[in-house]
């Protein structure tokens, strides 16, 4: 099935009958860093160099910009609505289920579109509801609020039969989550996703393993490993990047260790949503269709596993909810 991935069909089929492309561009920013039209641009290229599938959320402050350019794409002609799959996220402070469908709205009134593919719960801990999306208290402690993912799952069930969103998944859960979810009395649409941290360092085979089994693809962020941001990521792995089996295998296929590494979950049915919003790296990134990695080489970059997160969100740890401290 692999070896019939394309540029043009690289989709992959969800349970409930959508499908998934396997490559996406993912829009995270600073907003504090990003100068206003950087997303808009990124976007616009991607989707002239191919790509189908744009992950993004209302956190990250871009929708607008990201909305205009699919919008803008889709009126010159070069995709229609249907060939583009947009992922918008449900945030922390959102989980009431009264908030979540205008949360959604909103995301629709950013990118001006009538529906979203995916719509996730971005993590299972829930924040206090109100006007920040990082409440905290006058000694700086986070604000959390009391957290019942079935009954966020619901609301949002109800947003998919209304047409608002295609399919329902989630993101940063564990397995302990996840079966809370499929364990729902009346459940009445399955997640089709889980979208977490997922690279050559850190393979998650047995939360894939779990997954697979439940019908649940994986989408991995981080999928090149992640900035060397100290305030938020975990320093303690070397740049992933840099290691010698993949410099060497990427070597043999006259390619970069980053598309080695893409196309190593490609290779897998992971899901991959690099982020970039550098012009040459945008397309770089596209440009894993034309090799194929054997069996050997997959084995080789599996045993890089460290389980090592670079993403640990230890901030949150003390969540009754956070999803790290269980094995997967």
């Amino acid at each position: 099935m692999v070896m019939e991935l394309t540029a043009e069909s690289h989709s992959v089929p969800l349970s409930d009958g959508n499908n998934i492309p396997l490559l996406g561009l993912g829009t995270y920013a600073n907003p504090r860093q990003t100068p206003k039209g950087t997303s808009y641009n990124a976007v616009k290229l991607a989707i002239e160099t191919g790509y189908r599938h744009i992950d993004g959320a209302m956190v990250y402050f871009n929708e607008d910009e990201v909305g205009q350019a699919i919008r803008d794409k889709i009126s010159d002609g070069t995709v229609k609505r249907e060939d583009v799959f947009y992922c918008g996220k449900l945030w922390n402070t959102f989980h009431p289920p009264h908030l979540v469908r205008p949360t959604l709205e909103k995301t629709l009134e950013l990118l001006k579109l009538d529906y979203v593919d995916l719509y996730i719960v971005e993590m299972p801990t829930a924040f206090q509801p109100g006007d920040t999306y990082y409440p905290r208290d006058e000694n700086g402690k986070y604000i959390y609020h009391e957290t019942d993912l079935r009954a966020t799952w619901e609301a949002l069930e109800a947003c998919k039969d209304d047409g608002l969103v295609k399919s329902l998944g989630v993101s940063n859960f564990n397995k302990r989550q996840l079966e809370l979810i499929l364990t729902k009395p009346g459940l009445k649409h399955k997640p089709v996703s889980n979208q977490v941290e997922c690279h050559p360092y850190f393979t998650q085979p047995k939360l894939l393993e779990y997954c697979r089994q439940n019908h649940i693809v994986i989408v991995g962020y981080s999928p090149l490993g992640t900035s060397r941001d100290p305030t938020w990521v975990n320093l303690k792995c070397p740049p992933m990047l840099e290691d010698e089996v993949l410099v060497s295998i990427a070597k043999k296929h006259k390619k970069t260790s980053a598309q080695v590494a893409l196309r190593f979950n490609v290779q897998r049915g992971v899901v991959v949503i690099p982020k970039s919003f550098n012009p040459a790296r945008i397309k770089e990134n596209f440009e894993i269709f034309d090799f194929c990695l054997s069996e050997d080489e997959m084995k080789q970059i599996e045993g890089l596993n460290k389980n090592i997160r670079f993403v640990e969100l230890l901030m949150w740890a003390d969540h009754p909810e956070y999803p790290f401290h269980d094995d997967y």
